[in-house]
């Protein structure tokens, strides 16, 4: 994620444990955000005598040094803003810098180079008047500690996490059901293009898609031609979802706490990308690109998010993923409708975590996507998705019984219409006759042969024509 935006989250809801010294702090890292924070920043609030975890913001490590004094203040206020709004303003702040070396450097140097980042956060904090009580880098299986001066705890050359599963939060997260997804860098890779040869592909699909469609769905909003669009790409999202329904995906959000790393499990992140692999294979790059410019219609996006609970949730969070690593160059900005309703879907089904990445690069991908930021800052702040998946039913339902009476309306119509004349006969009493009867019939003369063309000899009918009577 860039500088412009930010991931937060408002108190645990978890059970209670205690964390002791540096080693639990950074062990507890991962279970605080639901997955492994590669390249981020991370500020957690604590609150209390006893130092209780509260909200978090997460951002990626600008790459610029120039930014971090900026990005810095930003993130500080953001983190005291978030605290206050709920009435909890932070009592002190626990820093994370967490970056893997680059090809050629160790753990220590990037520890070093990031020293003056850590400082100038601690400086942001200071001046809010919230003292830092730790300040981590994590990279590369070790941690240093930017606050304490003692080797014997914190050594200069950093510190071997916890083995995976043998810490105190490790175990509390196994035994309440927690689950890591994975590193971010491995969640940001489904969502993603892979940059495979394939791209090439999907990129004259796009260029087709694009000269054949954009132009139907700018007719404008009452446009036939956008209608149109609305319900091929409706309805093939809908076939696509069907496909997804009927081959199960091997693959797990996430794996129990306990188990091992995803992000240090080549078996784990190998089932992972098969599984993508085999979604991929499901969607064509024609249906790809039709599905991805049929969905920059807002109306289209909308109706289309309808798709979040139940079979069509888990179908659905897989097809927008299949879409967003679609949209290769230069049709990145393509992927903020597809990887919003990723957001809002993996939202809408417990998933915060996934949710949080996928809607921050869906900002990314544009930054004023509207759809995007306010799905992004709900999530952050903790609201329930039930009251938006309750607008969203009642829509579905409304539209729905609109469809059905105009549906039974328009066979009323037809059947009228194709009713053939002359065939209802009128009730009368026996030994009356009609005024037509009582006479020779027309063109006919007494006793003689017909002198004119044939007449219908129907009944007339005296009432409204299609009253039940006929009077």
């Amino acid at each position: 994620m860039n500088a412009n935006h930010h991931e937060t989250s408002g108190p645990s809801r978890t059970q209670q444990i205690t964390l002791r010294g540096p080693a639990e702090l950074a062990d507890a890292l991962p279970f605080m955000l639901g997955f492994h924070p590669t390249d981020s920043v991370v500020l957690a609030a604590l609150h209390g005598e006893h130092g209780r975890f509260g909200g978090r913001v997460r951002l990626g490590i600008p790459r610029s040094p120039r930014e971090w004094a900026s990005t810095a203040d930003h993130l500080a206020e953001c983190l005291v803003e978030g605290g206050s709004r709920h009435g909890t303003r932070p009592d002190g702040i626990v820093v994370f810098l967490c970056q893997d070396p680059a090809p050629g450097e160790t753990a220590r140097v990037v520890m070093e180079r990031l020293r003056p980042f850590a400082q100038r956060l601690r400086t942001a904090c200071g001046a809010l008047d919230i003292p830092v009580y730790e300040a981590l880098c994590i990279s590369d299986g070790l941690y240093f500690s930017y606050c304490c001066p003692d080797a014997r705890c914190c050594p200069p050359d950093g510190t071997p996490l916890a083995l995976t599963g043998t810490s105190v939060m490790a175990a509390t997260a196994a035994y309440a059901g927690v689950q890591l997804r994975g590193s971010l860098r491995d969640m940001e890779a489904r969502l993603k293009p892979s940059g495979k040869p394939g791209d090439e592909q999907q990129r004259a699909a796009l260029d087709s898609a694009a000269a054949a469609i954009v132009p139907r769905i700018l007719e404008g909003a009452e446009g036939k031609g956008r209608e149109e669009v609305r319900e091929t790409t409706l309805r093939l999202a809908r076939e696509s979802m069907l496909r997804f329904a009927h081959r199960k995906n091997p693959a797990p959000p996430g794996g129990p706490a306990g188990a091992a790393r995803p992000a240090r499990s080549t078996r784990s992140a190998g089932t992972t990308a098969e599984a993508d692999a085999a979604d991929d294979a499901l969607i064509g790059a024609d249906e790809a690109a039709a599905l991805i410019l049929g969905l920059q219609d807002r109306v289209t996006r909308d109706r289309a998010a309808e798709w979040m609970e139940g079979w069509e949730g888990t179908a659905a969070l897989r097809l927008w993923r299949v879409l967003a690593r679609r949209c290769v160059t230069p049709y990145q900005e393509h992927a903020a409708a597809p990887l919003s309703l990723a957001g809002w879907t993996a939202w809408s089904t417990g998933d915060e975590p996934t949710a949080r990445v996928a809607l921050g690069l869906a900002l990314d991908a544009d930054p004023e996507y509207v759809f995007a930021r306010l799905l992004h800052q709900a999530c952050n702040e903790g609201l329930d998705p039930e009251s938006l998946r309750s607008c969203l039913r009642a829509e579905r339902d409304t539209r729905v019984a609109a469809e059905q009476a105009d549906t039974a309306s328009s066979r009323r119509v037809r059947a009228r219409a194709t009713r053939p004349q002359g065939t209802r006969q009128t009730l009368r009493k026996p030994g009356r006759t009609t005024v037509r009867e009582r006479g020779p019939a027309a063109g006919v003369r007494p006793g003689g042969r017909a002198t004119g063309k044939p007449v219908n000899r129907a009944p007339r009918y005296d009432g409204q024509r299609g009253t039940r009577s006929g009077r």
